[in-house]
């Protein structure tokens, strides 16, 4: 046994460290025999954009090999997040109060169903509405062929963007709970919320209207649901007669 509290917290930390990359080691070998079918999966909505017989390219020689194994390392990470974060619940809890085991366990969880649901709200409503009007943009005589690796770049900053947007809610209680700002001072400012939700879609999304509002009202949608369940969770005021 060590004597050292700093020490012990290093070997669990890095104990935790060495599962989590086991996890998405072994999902990254699962999904890597199906590689091929989740860029087809995730390309559907380009090639359903395109015209009749357009098709996308590959500009590099490696590109049509290493890009569908991208993809399959990314959505590991993504698929293995339940359980890496089960893995940093339990580094983290033996050092929280009872108080902060029942807030931190729910946000937590619904931080990842919401990141999931930022993801499918991206590739079944953002992604075909925003490709056929980028691909209808097109000046006449060009012709539209996507290279494979800048889509899913493309598909990835989207999907990225629309995952932390979809955390808001979950911002905004532990802004709440931590006493950096209050229900109160949030429903006075949501005038600047709702302009801010749309700058921040101009910055995170395309340069097109459908996407960058597509992003902006949901924003302002979880804000709103954020603060209500924020006054469920806010801390209560110091009183001079409690502890």
């Amino acid at each position: 046994m060590s004597n050292s509290p700093l020490l012990d917290h290093l070997l669990e930390l890095r104990k935790r460290l060495l599962r989590g990359v086991l996890i998405v080691l072994v999902v990254f070998l699962a999904l890597a025999a199906f590689a091929n079918d989740l860029y087809s999966a995730v390309a559907a909505p380009m090639l359903a954009s395109l015209p009749q017989g357009s098709s996308m390219i590959a500009t590099d020689v490696a590109t049509p090999f290493f890009t569908p194994f991208k993809l399959a390392l990314v959505a590991a990470i993504v698929l293995s997040a339940p359980l890496l974060l089960w893995q940093v619940w339990a580094f983290i809890a033996p050092g929280l109060y009872r108080r902060e085991k029942r807030l931190v366990l729910p946000l937590m969880l619904s931080s990842t169903l919401l990141f999931y649901a930022g993801i499918a709200f991206a590739y079944f409503i953002v992604l075909p509405l925003a490709l056929n009007f980028l691909a209808g943009a097109a000046p006449e005589g060009v012709q539209v062929a996507t290279d494979i690796a800048r889509y899913l770049d493309f598909v990835l900053a989207i999907f990225l963007a629309f995952g932390i947007a979809f955390e808001t809610p979950v911002a905004i209680i532990l802004l709440c709970w931590s006493g950096v700002t209050s229900v109160q001072a949030l429903r006075q400012k949501r005038p600047y919320v709702i302009v801010g939700a749309f700058v921040v879609g101009m910055f995170l999304t395309p340069p097109d209207v459908i996407s960058q509002t597509l992003l902006a009202i949901p924003m302002w949608l979880l804000f709103e649901l954020g603060v209500v369940i924020a006054g469920l969770y806010q801390r209560p005021q110091p009183n001079a007669e409690q502890d």
